[in-house]
């Protein structure tokens, strides 16, 4: 009997060390001034958005992701939406970073410095939105350069630790969705030479938070994802995207789908739309960004 439950404890312990949680990395960080986090970090599954989220967060982290099997030394960085008040954590973040470790991609989830908010910040934002929605831009204001400043350490943390990692400091992308397509652009017009990113996938990118700049230079390739029924008006903004890259000559696709809405991410509509990452996938293979396994 001893024996037996010797043998059970033993596979138990096996079981949970492959259950481990993903190593998560906390990236460094100044003050925000006049910017009060209170009650701590919240995650729960909101109703009002019908997907787990994260909120009120104070301190920009990264969650790894690598393949099970041996990776092809590709990297994308992902940065969830939702308006700056919470990040849609599976769908434009976990959800999207185990598809892209099937195709040998590792990943790296960031929870960027959100807008303060109390227990329900998807409510609070769906609040104003209807009564107030100069005061979302005013909060989003005061923290999306500091939530840019998070994408930033993030490249640079992916780079320097690319050995770790087992991937190729020369091709790590950065993918975001909504407000994580806004720090997506602030990335792409803010980058120094260690933290360049590779290649960039701004997802239905908040474009009204972030304006459209001319490109950089040196501005890495760039694929932009968008539904023309975006019913936050997103559609404009991302052609407009598109032509900045065009007009300066760098290398740019845009993939504006007919029906998807907004917030699509790796969710299931039974639309075109649902095929994007299958899209973005075949643009890098292109591109010689990644490759087959």
């Amino acid at each position: 009997m001893i024996r037996h439950l010797l043998i059970i404890g033993s596979i138990f312990f096996s079981v949970s060390l492959i259950a481990q949680d993903n190593e998560i990395i906390t990236l460094p960080h100044t003050a925000i001034p006049d910017v009060i986090w209170e009650g701590g970090e919240k995650e729960y599954h909101s109703n009002i958005w019908d997907t787990p989220v994260v909120t009120n967060v104070s301190t920009p982290t990264l969650e790894v992701f690598l393949p099970q099997n041996k990776g092809n030394g590709t990297s994308v960085i992902i940065a969830p939406g939702g308006g700056l008040y919470a990040h849609s954590i599976s769908s434009e973040g976990s959800d999207v970073a185990k598809w892209l470790n099937k195709k040998g991609i590792a990943a790296f989830v960031l929870k960027y410095r959100l807008v303060p908010t109390g227990e329900d910040g998807v409510a609070e934002i769906t609040e104003l939105s209807q009564t107030n929605p100069n005061k979302i831009a005013e909060e989003v204001g005061k923290v999306l350069p500091y939530s840019i400043q998070d994408g930033l350490q993030a490249v640079d943390h992916v780079r320097e630790n690319a050995e770790y990692y087992g991937i190729d400091p020369n091709k790590i992308g950065f993918m975001g969705f909504s407000a994580g397509g806004a720090v997506t652009m602030g990335v792409s017009y803010t980058y120094d030479n260690t933290n360049r990113p590779n290649f960039l996938v701004p997802v239905y990118a908040w474009t009204t938070a972030m304006a459209v700049q001319k490109p950089k230079d040196d501005a890495p390739p760039m694929f932009i994802v968008c539904a023309t029924d975006d019913p936050l008006g997103l559609a404009k903004g991302s052609v407009e995207l598109y032509n900045s890259m065009f007009e300066a000559g760098k290398p740019v696709a845009l993939h504006m789908f007919a029906k998807g809405g907004h917030g699509f991410g790796a969710k299931t509509q039974g639309l075109p739309a649902d095929q994007w990452l299958r899209n973005f996938y075949e643009w890098s293979l292109g591109q010689g960004i990644t490759t087959e396994l």
